[in-house]
């Protein structure tokens, strides 16, 4: 092994042992994924405040990838009500990431893979807004980790219907009629608009 190698492996390590500083003891967390370019004015993002702070307000903590757009908006949220923890796990980047002034607390991250498995590990459910490439890739190993027995008990939610439309055709179109996934399998996620519906279902599920 050479000394790339070991400072690679500290730095795995302390990735994990630094987030679960923070995370270990906190109960009734929540996380939210989303677009980091998205503007503050965007229906999504004010979305992902207004659902923020209406379960911050009922005391559950919100976790997100501490950087601008959703994040920062969900950050926002919860920071606002100083009833729950506002949480941002985030890792630095050349360009896009650079941490939101949301958060009750934060970390940085060596990496990713260690980051998006932080991001779902505490939490009950996680809801994902519009986003591209990074959003993408949380989703879809979030939902393989559910498909393959890895992850249990956890709920998600796609909020966006207009946005999520033509992924989810290519789903059914594509995927299932090709025998890729079972039909079933789509049925891990819950597709809505309706962040009303989301807080019920997230209460319920905590209580």
């Amino acid at each position: 092994m050479n000394k790339n190698e070991i400072i690679s492996n500290k730095n795995v390590i302390k990735d994990f042992k630094d987030a679960k500083k923070i995370l270990k003891n906190l109960k009734n967390n929540v996380t939210i994924f989303g677009s980091a370019r998205t503007k503050e004015d965007d229906k999504y993002a004010l979305l992902a405040q207004k659902l923020s702070k209406r379960l911050a307000k009922k005391n559950i903590n919100i976790i997100t990838g501490g950087g601008n757009g959703i994040m920062s908006a969900a950050n926002k949220g919860a920071f606002e009500t100083k009833k729950a923890e506002s949480i941002g796990l985030n890792i630095l980047l050349p360009k896009e990431q650079n941490p939101n002034h949301y958060t009750t607390k934060s970390i940085n991250f060596n990496y990713f893979f260690s980051r998006k498995y932080m991001l779902v590990k505490y939490s009950k459910a996680i809801v994902i807004f519009p986003g591209g490439f990074g959003t993408l890739d949380e989703l879809f190993e979030l939902i393989t980790l559910i498909q393959t027995k890895k992850l249990n008990d956890i709920k998600v939610y796609l909020i966006g219907s207009d946005f999520w439309k033509y992924l989810i055709t290519f789903f059914e179109k594509s995927l299932c009629k090709n025998n890729m996934i079972d039909k079933k399998d789509l049925n891990i996620f819950t597709l809505t608009d309706d962040i009303k519906l989301v807080e019920k279902k997230i209460l319920k599920l905590i209580k």
